[in-house]
């Protein structure tokens, strides 16, 4: 593969403002009831005047060995040659073996399709114009850093390389490429 995309949430800078999940629905369409990805807001912690919330990204962890994709009997979940985990919506019977599958808890039926939705990095749309993901261009904060691991020179790889960084749930081996950076007390920083 020779493009490598990762996500990383940094907990510090997000607020919990939800406009990442308002820019994704409007960018795929995403109908009421259902959502591709939201921020839960966990808190607040500590105690007065300490007080502090944990803001977790909820979304596909685009696995690089991903269950979904295995378990599909159509072939409807699968990787692109960028290695983005996706969902070719004509193959998709609706057997909802990929939600169960997921560890993450992160697909769901589309109420309209009826076929099985997630996140995929808007590689549909904005990846496929060059731009990036819908929520990492309306993050306020700059929350979300978004790009190719595998070039040295991006923002993405910079940071992996110099902030400290977990994923969730690696212990499935399911190599999610969505990386976090830990929620310090005290609020937002620049």
């Amino acid at each position: 593969m020779s493009k490598r995309y990762v996500m990383v949430h940094d907990e510090n800078k997000c607020i919990g403002c939800q406009a990442c999940n308002v820019a994704c629905r409007s960018e795929n369409q995403v109908p009421e009831g259902v959502t591709r990805l939201q921020v839960r807001v966990e808190g607040p912690f500590g105690e007065v005047p300490l007080l502090h919330f944990k803001y977790n990204r909820v979304s596909c962890q685009q696995c690089e060995d991903a269950p979904c994709v295995k378990v599909c009997p159509t072939g409807a979940a699968y990787v692109t040659a960028d290695g983005i985990v996706s969902i070719k919506q004509d193959k998709c019977v609706g057997c909802q073996y990929c939600i169960a599958a997921c560890p993450y808890k992160v697909r769901f039926i589309n109420p309209v399709s009826h076929t099985a939705e997630k996140c995929n990095f808007c590689a549909d749309t904005r990846l496929a114009r060059g731009e990036q993901p819908a929520c990492v261009t309306v993050c306020p904060t700059n929350a979300l850093v978004f790009g190719d691991a595998n070039d040295a020179n991006s923002e993405v790889s910079k940071l992996l390389n110099s902030a400290p960084t977990y994923r969730e749930k690696v212990h499935l081996g399911t190599q999610p490429r969505v990386y976090r950076i830990p929620a310090r007390k005290g609020g937002i920083e620049a």
